[in-house]
């Protein structure tokens, strides 16, 4: 085992904890980007460091196919390969599964895959797909689990989760380097409690380095997205990190940390930056509108990052509606507030004050009270009591149209982009 997790504070279920990698030396809660093939889009690992990041998550299908784990390999690793000296995860592969389903052939031995690049069949089994994490050189490694969406019921389900654990001792003995690279194993079973609760003590079994949340993300309703998260995290170890896969909207950020998670990722941030939108603590801000065509102001005044410290709204919106530079910029900040928004998470559970924390996020996100119920719900689980910011209603918010703040599109069903 190739890591070092120790809790620092807590606040019932919620953890703040020191993730001891062989590259760095982490803060969680924590949110990683997306980097699929080393790079995260527009932005150097200069930048990344400078605005906090701690790991940087990159795709094992991708990799191989572009450049090639072994050239990554004989050129040192990807760590020197994208000059990062900080950590770096890999995923497995498997979510290729449900992304290009439709270039995907799943059977017991694996997966394969035609190539969107050259047509080309690749097999990616357990034990192919640890080799090339193996080469790759990541901090964490994941397992290659049998993905399917939550919005799938039947055998298929059952299927799945089963087939994901016969996986997950393959995958162990295919790993080749468990001194240096931290293999986690990846919780499935769909939204059926009983399967989810097989999957958990059947991994917890294997007395791995650390632990995912997956198969969520997908398009599941709330309700069903926050109780999959507290039954896992409430039966995964306490010594050990939990990581759901594919969670980064910032509220979802919050819940779940509420309930015990640690690690996030997800392409949300850099993604929607590209379509012009800033991440603020009211919401989302739309930078193409109109009426930002002659706002003076930067996108958030509270927010100490570059962008927000040296451009207008009136200056980014002319970017984003023509230069690449605007993509760039808005991946920045948004990046930023993301890591802001974890050290916040990790120094109000060390100083014993996350409730005051997640009443005030809640009442900026909500001004009107109108906190959705399964935020609600979540939060009495996770014993925390935002009754003075919570009324009942159901998730429907108005645009702010007097701020060009747009909360809408942060209460959608729990599908990552």
């Amino acid at each position: 085992m190739a890591l070092r997790f120790e809790v620092l504070g807590r606040f019932n279920r919620a953890r703040a904890a020191r993730l001891t990698l062989p590259h760095f030396t982490c803060q969680t809660p924590l949110f990683m980007p997306v980097g699929t093939q080393g790079t995260i889009k527009g932005l150097t690992t200069d930048q990344l460091e400078a605005i906090g990041c701690q790991i940087i998550l990159g795709n094992t299908y991708h990799l191989e196919l572009r450049p090639g784990s072994q050239l990554i390999d004989d050129l040192g690793g990807l760590h020197k390969f994208m000059n990062w000296k900080r950590a770096l995860l890999t995923d497995s592969g498997g979510f290729q599964m449900v992304s290009l389903l439709h270039l995907a052939d799943i059977t017991e031995e694996g997966v394969t895959f035609q190539s969107p690049v050259d047509g080309k069949p690749m097999l990616l089994t357990p034990e192919e797909s640890i080799h090339i994490q193996n080469n790759i050189g990541a901090d964490i490694i994941m397992a290659l689990d049998d993905v399917v969406k939550t919005t799938i019921t039947g055998p298929r389900i059952e299927e799945a989760m089963y087939r994901t654990l016969r996986w997950i001792d393959r995958c162990i003995s295919a790993h080749k380097k468990p001194d240096v690279q931290n293999l986690f194993g990846i919780v499935q079973g769909g939204l059926d409690p009983v399967l989810r609760d097989i999957c958990v003590r059947g991994l917890v079994e294997r007395n791995l380095p650390g632990y995912a949340i997956g198969g969520l993300a997908g398009g599941e309703d709330k309700d069903s997205f926050w109780r999959v998260v507290a039954q896992c995290t409430a039966g995964l170890p306490e010594d050990k990190p939990r990581y759901v896969m594919g969670v980064g909207y910032p509220l979802d950020i919050v819940v779940c940390s509420a309930l015990g998670a640690d690690m996030y990722d997800c392409v949300y941030p850099t993604r929607t930056a590209r379509f012009g939108t800033a991440l603020v603590p009211e919401g989302v801000l739309k930078l193409k509108q109109n009426a930002m065509a002659t706002d003076e102001r930067p996108i958030d005044p509270s927010c100490p990052c570059m962008v927000c410290k040296n451009y207008t709204r009136a200056y980014l919106h002319c970017l984003v509606t023509k230069d690449p530079m605007g993509s760039q910029l808005l991946s920045y900040h948004n990046l930023s507030f993301m890591m802001r928004l974890s050290r916040d998470l990790h120094m109000s559970i060390l100083e014993g004050r996350f409730p005051e924390f997640v009443r005030g996020f809640l009442r900026v996100q909500f001004p009107k009270g109108d906190v959705p119920k399964w935020v609600h719900n979540a939060m009495e689980v996770a014993g925390i009591d935002i009754s003075e910011c919570c009324t009942p209603t159901n998730c429907q918010h108005d645009a702010m149209e007097d701020t060009g703040v747009d909360i809408s599109e942060l209460c959608p069903p729990t599908k990552c982009p």
